[in-house]
């Protein structure tokens, strides 16, 4: 049997209160102890991976943020060493003709994970509570339709045995400026910068507001929001990991109140940052 619960941690002090020496002076983790950390947990996710398709189990996680909060590498370590038979990332183009005049969620249906298979979105159709409120690519009634259908939407797939994570990347708006100019000076990453990017820095503050209605009226017992400050890439990436790790039993698996357990500094539920 599997299980996915998410328990209310009590705050632990900081790591840099506990273990300052695995930090450079950037205050971010050091790189030497984050590859060494890196690799042990991808070790346990190909585990967990061998458990999903030997149980015939279905695995999607949703990962939400700001540009440049981190989606991309974050995915990237993840199924980095997995078995691209049996994982899957979803990054979808915006809407065509004819999927624009579909029911909002079709598009997304025929990507969700089928029997054995770990299924991660770049973006999801929270996009619809977020870059298309914003910019005005949807109706205030076609708005208010997904925030009403969203929640039953999830619940129908929770109850089908989907195991279904949702993760919004927290990062600062002098963090996000930062990586959002990096990448505007570096040929590798220039690709990434679009004109949405750039449009979103203008609109921070409309941002901030549709992402807090967005977790307030879709964070629900069945389908929870699990909050990351994912100022340092790093520590975001293994606390993440982590998370997902300590929610399901697979087989093999390692002592979760230990080696992985993650830290509520870096990964919590909406619910118990706000008092819910």
């Amino acid at each position: 049997m599997s299980s996915k619960k998410h328990k209310k941690e009590t705050p632990k002090p900081s790591l840099h209160e506990t273990h300052p020496d695995i930090f450079g002076k950037d205050g971010k983790l050091r790189n030497s102890i984050y590859e060494r950390e890196l690799e042990h947990l991808q070790v346990e996710l190909i585990k967990l991976q061998n458990w999903v398709i030997k149980n015939n189990k279905r695995v999607l996680i949703l990962f939400e943020g700001r540009d440049a909060a981190g989606k991309g590498g974050m995915i990237k370590r993840i199924t980095e060493h997995l078995n691209p038979r049996g994982a899957r990332v979803v990054a979808l183009l915006k809407p065509s003709d004819v999927e624009k005049g579909q029911w909002y969620f079709q598009r997304y249906v025929k990507h969700l994970p089928d029997p054995g298979e770990i299924v991660l979105f770049d973006r999801s159709w929270y996009n619809r509570a977020g870059v298309e409120k914003v910019m005005d690519f949807c109706t205030p009634a076609e708005y208010q339709k997904f925030m009403n259908q969203v929640p039953m939407f999830e619940q129908m797939m929770v109850e089908d045995g989907v195991l279904l994570f949702k993760y919004y990347l927290e990062i600062s708006q002098d963090e996000e400026k930062f990586r959002l100019d990096a990448r505007k000076h570096d040929p590798l990453k220039r690709w990434k910068l679009s004109d949405m990017d750039l449009k979103s820095l203008a609109l921070y503050d409309e941002y901030t507001k549709a992402k807090d209605e967005m977790l307030a009226r879709t964070h629900t017992p069945y389908a929870p929001w699990i909050i990351v400050n994912a100022n340092d890439k790093k520590r975001a990436r293994l606390n993440v990991i982590k998370d997902v790790l300590s929610h399901i039993e697979y087989q093999g698996k390692e002592n979760a109140s230990t080696t992985l357990a993650s830290d509520p500094n870096i990964v919590n539920l909406y619910s118990h940052l706000i008092n819910y």
